[in-house]
């Protein structure tokens, strides 16, 4: 997942009771935002035991039947009875719970949604499980939700009953997993499906008002899949796979067995696709079915063996697809990151707890590139092909995947462990070396190096690169010319744009500052390119130079253009319209009041939280905030998006120091929830 990685040990009960089966008919209260449950659980001791524990977080057993006394602890539910070796023993039960994390009751444009993340939460919160990754476990989930909804879960969809105004949604999962890996998603979807070369169902979903966008955002996802199976050698293990986007999730993406759930900012249309597009968390995720929910981790000392597999296969993958220049190109940009940090002293180890993302995912799919390539392809792939036969729905450790390397190399590499997995510092010196093996990455150092040469003697060099620019290459070129005198690089600047490279003429909309008079009409151009962060770039700044020209006339027909346009998911385009429009002088003035309400309802809790950030920026920079916003930015500050919410909190105290804002926020206390009250009264607001 691209999330936060977590502290856990093996539990005691882990080794003594294999819990083996957990079935359950989940009815969520919508109103009440809790789950009422019913569930059997299967295990057999491997000792004489006199109590089971489940990780139950705040439930209550309603009723329970059968061979134990069940109770509800704080963190735990007990079955306690004579439970002897060997011997299997199914417990029956009902409970109650009100989850505060892991499964999330949202408002998606006023219609409901749950969705559930269990790593680094545990599933604990809301399903009577284990949270030790070592006891794998079958789910069998049964859900029951109004008719108008789709529900998703683990697994093979094996019966679709109506019950009433509800449907009874039953899936069926044949191979155990760690209980971090259940998952839920219910709320108004539709789908597209496909079938994999190897047969496997693929089943990828949007809301019905996305219909259009469903193309672009699942671009390559059959192909990513076929990939998969043939590099990786090992058949995908679970009966299907399915990818749901939710709103307001807490990560980009979270590889639940055989079921992704990921942010729906990563639903795009085929302009977003070039700036935001979702390639490679799809791929990300996807790797993870074999790298982490196949074969799993025994503690987070070995987090690695799940993130750097999924961030280095996911590159692999985009390397199918976008080309070998992409696929360096990556690598340098996160080397890049780790030497900084490394020269800071802050590098990590690679095998250790308590690593941050840099060091999981990036240094680890760095050590996985330095090992191929020091043992070969052929010697690579045996070795993780033997690594997930043989360990296969269990455990690991890294010296389980190194030993496993080591047999088909042929020969030990305690010296490569050291470097890469043991020591802190980031290997920069032999991550360059290994990127100097790419043509592509060696014209881009020769390029980088010409950065503090003045621009009159590195001339040719950069006339040949934007003569046919390479995307990446073009860039630093392009990069090269912010601060030159204009009238040496203006043959340059419109050779660049004039090359109809998307990511050269984005490098040019991002880099120019303020946009000088003979490249106005080539800025102007900028409106119709097929990327939402260049449209942006040259929206703003065309705007400020028509103001700076006091030529209202040309202000007006650019906001009559860009009326439409939404943007990405976060409302960029729209956002931005909407500002400019209210600081243009007697544009529309008897409409003003209206596009002010909408930027005022974008801060709402029924909008994505990127959108709701985006509003409130704008309506700090034009400094009116009212009592329907400052409302919103109350709820934002106990949101459960926990970048959302500081960042919510931060603005509020910046916006508390106004007196005007205090006042409002008098009137708008009225309209809170206890909750929010509560955060008030904490900070004295």
């Amino acid at each position: 997942a691209f999330a936060k990685a977590y502290t856990q040990e093996i539990s005691p009960q882990t080794n003594r009771v294999d819990i083996q089966s957990i079935r359950a008919i989940i009815t969520p209260q919508f109103d009440t935002k809790s789950i009422d449950g019913q569930i059997w659980v299967s295990f057999e001791p491997s000792e004489n035991v006199t109590e089971v524990r489940l990780d139950a977080k705040n439930m209550s057993v309603v009723d329970s039947s059968g061979i134990a006394t069940v109770i509800a602890e704080k963190d735990h539910i007990v079955f306690k009875g004579d439970f002897n070796a060997t011997k299997k023993y199914t417990v029956q039960f009902t409970y109650k719970a009100t989850p505060k994390q892991t499964l999330y009751f949202v408002n998606a444009n006023n219609k409901d949604q749950i969705w559930t993340q269990g790593q680094g939460k545990y599933t604990s919160h809301w399903l009577p499980s284990i949270d030790d990754m070592n006891d794998k476990i079958e789910f069998d989930l049964s859900v029951i939700a109004p008719s108008q909804y789709e529900v998703i879960a683990n697994g093979k969809m094996i019966e679709k009953e109506p019950l009433g105004q509800s449907t009874v949604w039953s899936y069926n999962m044949e191979q155990p997993m760690s209980s971090y890996l259940v998952a839920l998603s219910i709320g108004e979807y539709k789908k597209t499906t496909f079938k994999a070369t190897s047969g496997v169902p693929l089943a990828f979903y949007y809301y019905p008002k996305d219909s259009l966008k469903a193309e672009p955002t699942y671009r390559y996802s059959k192909q990513i899949f076929d990939f998969y199976e043939k590099e990786i050698g090992v058949p995908y293990p679970w009966q299907n796979y399915k990818q749901v986007p939710v709103k307001d999730f807490l990560y980009a993406g979270m590889e639940n067995t055989g079921t992704t759930i990921f942010s729906d900012s990563f639903v795009v249309d085929s302009i977003g696709f070039t700036d935001r597009n979702y390639v490679n968390v799809n791929a990300h995720e996807l790797a993870h079915q074999w790298f982490g929910d196949l074969v799993t981790e025994t503690m987070s000392d070995h987090h690695w063996l799940h993130e750097g597999f999924a961030t280095y296969y996911a590159l692999l993958a985009e390397r199918e697809i976008f080309g070998d220049d992409y696929f360096y190109y990556k690598l340098y940009e996160s080397a890049e990151q780790l030497r900084e940090l490394s020269d800071k002293g802050k590098g990590q180890k690679l095998v250790a707890a308590g690593g941050s993302s840099l060091t999981y995912y990036q240094k680890g799919a760095w050590a996985l590139h330095a090992l191929r390539e020091k043992v070969g392809e052929s010697a690579f792939a045996k070795a993780v092909k033997t690594y997930l036969e043989k360990y296969q729905y269990k455990n690991v450790t890294t010296d389980d995947f190194m030993a496993e390397v080591e047999t088909a190399y042929g020969q030990d590499l305690v010296n490569y462990q050291k470097k890469w997995l043991y020591q802190s510092a980031f290997q920069a010196s032999e991550a360059l070396e290994l990127l100097k093996k790419s043509s592509f990455m060696r014209s881009y150092f020769e390029l980088q190096a010409l950065r503090p040469i003045a621009f009159k003697d590195k001339y040719k060099e950069i006339g040949d690169i934007l003569k046919l620019p390479n995307d990446y290459l073009g860039q630093e070129a392009v990069y090269q010319l912010a601060g030159s005198k204009l009238q040496l690089s203006i043959g340059f600047y419109k050779q660049a744009f004039a090359s109809k490279n998307v990511l050269v003429r984005q490098a040019i909309a991002t880099s120019v500052e303020q946009i000088p008079e003979p490249l106005v009409y080539q800025f102007e151009s900028f409106l119709n390119d097929p990327s939402y962060v260049t449209r942006e770039q040259a929206f703003l700044k065309l705007w400020l130079y028509y103001r700076a020209k006091n030529d209202l006339k040309k202000q007006k027909t650019l906001l009559d253009k860009m009326d439409t346009q939404f943007g990405f998911a976060d409302g960029n385009m729209r956002a931005l319209w909407l500002t400019l429009s209210l600081a243009t002088q007697e544009y529309k003035g008897n409409q003003a009041g209206a596009r002010y309400d909408e930027l005022v309802s974008y801060t709402g809790p029924e909008y994505p939280f990127q959108l709701r950030e985006n509003a409130f920026q704008y309506l700090l920079q034009i400094q009116s905030f009212d009592r329907i916003s400052l409302k919103n930015l109350v709820e934002g500050c106990t949101h459960h998006t926990w970048r959302f919410r500081e960042n919510s909190r931060n603005l509020l105290n910046e916006l508390l120091k106004e007196e005007r804002i205090k006042e409002i926020m008098q009137s708008v206390k009225p309209l809170l929830n206890e909750k929010e009250l509560a955060y008030l009264a904490r900070i004295k607001a």
